[in-house]
């Protein structure tokens, strides 16, 4: 029997090789510019990411947790404000409401899309409910129609927490242009990575442009006086040279990984695992293609054993970590979450990834 070969999770070294020389020649130019703060090269990343997420303003920041800080600063959102948020997500979206003393209300997802559910939404509203925060999970746009609908019947702001969905389409529109402030990560795994932290907000509403902006420079407005306590959430010049080489290169990326999760769906023949859905009017951009299975320990041993890489996403949902214990929810308030955390393994999904790599999969999955 020959060696099993291995195929990785994830990998960015030959995304890394194919945009070093033309980083580096930006990065080049930074330094010979003396340009280290702000400058340039974020100035045209905010222009061009802007016209990409068919919105009018972006603004650049340190990570994509600054980015949900900022929008919700911006919107006003504060103490004994409650703001309905998934628990299917990472850590992030409900850090940020809680860091300006509001209160996360967790809402469960749809069974098929695993996406924040609507009419879980609707129950959730109160007096109190300032805003929803929906979260494109895996890439996977929200239902976006009925949700707008509810915010606007409600009178309540809509956020799009879009770190995992850079690209991807509702009704033909693109994610990152329906909230009112959508925000974003370039983490490097993601659809459209830095090599390093670094995120973003986009809107159409003029009137966030400069308290967004000073909230993200220490409170400083275009006068230059501090108006009020603010953050140092500036995006690095470096990793602005960056997301400017990988842009455009961002919609073939996204195809590349649309093809690997067609091969998946269609090859996989394997009734003890299933995936998430698209909505017939979305494009999912697959930052990750996850699996639910039965036995997740099982699984990942026989993953491990046929050497095919994996991860969580995630290992337990938000409303269930100790660090919001506070907020007094206990197992089975989101059944639906709590199932798909339970379950779920994320496997190799990547740009880079080799036909022969992706067949290998399925081949190892069909086996199980």
């Amino acid at each position: 029997m020959g060696k099993l070969r291995e195929v990785p999770f994830f990998s960015l070294k030959e995304q890394s090789n194919e945009v070093k020389q033309a980083v580096l020649d930006k990065i080049s130019a930074i330094i010979d510019n003396n340009e280290f703060v702000l400058g340039k090269e974020l100035k045209t990343f905010e222009e061009n990411f802007a016209k990409y997420c068919q919105s009018k303003h972006t603004i650049g920041l340190t990570n994509g947790t600054a980015a949900l800080y900022v929008a919700l600063r911006t919107l006003g959102i504060g103490p004994n404000d409650e703001v309905i948020i998934p628990s299917a997500t990472f850590t992030a979206t409900a850090l940020a409401v809680v860091q300006l003393g509001a209160k996360p209300i967790f809402a469960d997802i749809n069974p098929h899309t695993w996406t924040i559910d609507a009419n879980d939404v609707v129950s959730k509203i109160t007096a109190n409910t300032k805003a929803v925060i929906v979260v494109h999970l895996y890439g996977n746009p929200c239902n976006m129609e009925d949700l707008t609908a509810i915010c606007k019947k409600h009178k309540l702001l809509l956020i799009e927490d879009a770190a995992q969905a850079h690209g991807s389409l509702y009704q033909g529109k693109r994610i990152g242009s329906f909230g009112d402030i959508s925000c974003f990560s370039f983490y490097p795994s993601k659809n459209l990575g830095a090599m390093g932290d670094a995120g973003a907000i986009t809107f159409q509403e003029d009137s966030y442009l400069e308290l967004a902006s000073a909230i993200r420079n220490c409170g400083k407005n275009k006068e230059g006086n501090h108006l009020f306590l603010g953050f140092n959430y500036r995006m690095d010049p470096f990793q602005s040279a960056v997301l400017n080489v990988k842009l455009p290169l961002v919609e073939t990326f996204n195809a590349k990984r649309r093809a690997i999760a067609e091969m998946y769906k269609a090859g996989i023949k394997n009734n003890k695992l299933t995936w998430q859905k698209e909505q017939d009017n979305a494009q999912a951009v697959y930052h990750l293609f996850v699996l639910k299975v039965d036995d997740r320990q099982v699984f990942t041993t026989y993953l491990k054993e046929q050497k095919i890489g994996f991860a969580f996403h995630y290992l337990q949902p938000v409303h269930l970590q100790p660090a919001y214990a506070f907020l007094n929810y206990q197992k089975g308030d989101l059944p639906i979450t709590e199932d798909l955390f339970h379950r779920c393994v994320s496997i190799p999904l990547y740009p880079e990834m080799e036909l022969e790599q992706v067949q290998r999969v399925i081949d190892v999955l069909n086996g199980y």
